[in-house]
């Protein structure tokens, strides 16, 4: 179970304490090696709370920062920034979010039998095996482990990247529909077009100190065909926050809006929107604890919510003019925020960390890699602890 990643923020504080030592070197030399469940002081493990952002990527920036100077902790702040780059970059291209979510309601009726083996963990190949049934039973996989399960996915078993894109969202506790999309995009030769990962033995016996010999693997990655990808869009333009009695909509994609956001005591009402994208039940779980435990935080204010249709209700007795939310970036949040049936108007507001990061993730990760020095001069050197 999820127990090693408690969906509290409380807990994600202590993580953050915990990893900030191993930031630099330790974790540039030693991030690729997926040493198995329970053994995981190589990484930071981090993603379940910056995915919910039950601790922000600021508040992570701001603890390694203080302990190492840029140089030495590259490599994470790189990490870091990845997560922000497959966002900023998938928020330009929204059509292509809509054209993968197609693409697996028409292929899942028919996945076949080499499909139902591999999310089964039945196909043979050791590695892959246990990398289904840990993803199943954990909610979680080590990076390189879902780069090397992608590749032997589309190269050796010839699956939709689709499908595979779909196990992994929907049985990742940090399951983000950017970073996963894309990312299974990107093995398959579309996201850098022509430019593919090919999973090799030796690399995975590496890696995992032996722990895995497979056998059969593909010895080619030949560009998978498909769509290309779309221009980019301006990002979405930010209103000004409304005049008036607003309420606060809390959804799971962002979990510590009382941290490095708006003031709360603007707000009439607090509403903590409850999730209902399609996941396992241990995805399920978690997110209703992780919101559990904000609605907590919130206080008294704080009124779960079923659905749109609870929200509705919510904002008609609070009286609101209108809801404000943390941005959601495209994906299942952000579909369900634009379907809201509240009946008064929804503004989305972007965190300063966002609002720094997203306008360098046009083209590929170097164009943001290469502003990170000036995407942390931006933010405000206190909140960033470099005072």
């Amino acid at each position: 179970m999820y127990q090693s990643f408690t969906p509290t923020r409380a807990a994600g504080l202590d993580r953050i304490a915990d990893f900030t030592a191993r930031a630099g070197k330790a974790y540039a030399s030693g991030r690729n090696f997926d040493f198995g469940p329970g053994r995981r002081n190589n990484v930071s493990g981090l993603s379940p709370f910056l995915r919910h952002r039950m601790v922000t990527d600021s508040e992570v920036a701001r603890a390694v920062l203080a302990r190492h100077d840029l140089a030495a902790c590259e490599k994470f702040i790189d990490e870091l920034c990845w997560r922000s780059y497959w966002k900023g970059w998938l928020e330009m291209r929204p059509s292509l979010w809509t054209r993968y979510q197609t693409d697996v309601a028409a292929m899942l009726p028919h996945g076949g039998g080499d499909y139902a083996k591999a999310i089964a963990g039945d196909t043979g190949i050791d590695c892959l095996d246990a990398w289904a049934d840990e993803l199943v039973t954990t909610g979680y996989l080590h990076n390189h482990a879902r780069m090397w399960f992608a590749s032997i996915w589309i190269f050796t078993l010839r699956l939709p990247w689709q499908l595979g894109a779909d196990f992994f969202l929907r049985h990742l506790i940090d399951g983000d529909a950017a970073s996963n999309t894309l990312s299974w995009r990107w093995v398959a030769g579309l996201h850098t077009p022509g430019k593919t990962y090919l999973a090799r033995a030796d690399n995975i016996a590496r890696y995992t100190e032996g722990r895995f010999t497979p056998v059969g693997l593909a010895q080619d990655a030949a560009a998978v065909q498909g769509w290309a990808n779309p221009d980019p869009l301006p990002l979405p333009a930010e209103s000004s926050l409304p005049a008036g009695r607003s309420g606060l909509l809390v959804t799971s994609d962002d979990l510590a809006p009382d941290v490095d956001w708006l003031a709360l005591d603007q707000f009439a009402a607090i509403g903590v929107l409850a999730d209902t994208s399609a996941m396992s039940p241990l995805v399920a779980d978690y997110r209703q604890s992780a919101l559990a435990d904000c609605a907590l935080r919130l206080g008294a204010r704080a009124v779960p919510l079923a659905d749109g249709q609870a929200a509705a209700r919510w904002a008609a007795e609070a009286r609101l003019d209108a809801i404000v939310t943390p941005h959601a970036p495209t994906g299942p949040t952000h579909d369900a925020l634009g379907a809201l049936a509240a009946g008064v108007p929804l503004f989305m507001q972007r965190r300063a960390w966002d609002r720094a990061a997203w306008p360098h993730t046009r083209g590929g990760f170097f164009g943001l890699k290469k502003k990170i020095p000036a995407v942390l001069a931006t933010l405000s050197q206190q909140e960033l602890g470099l005072v």
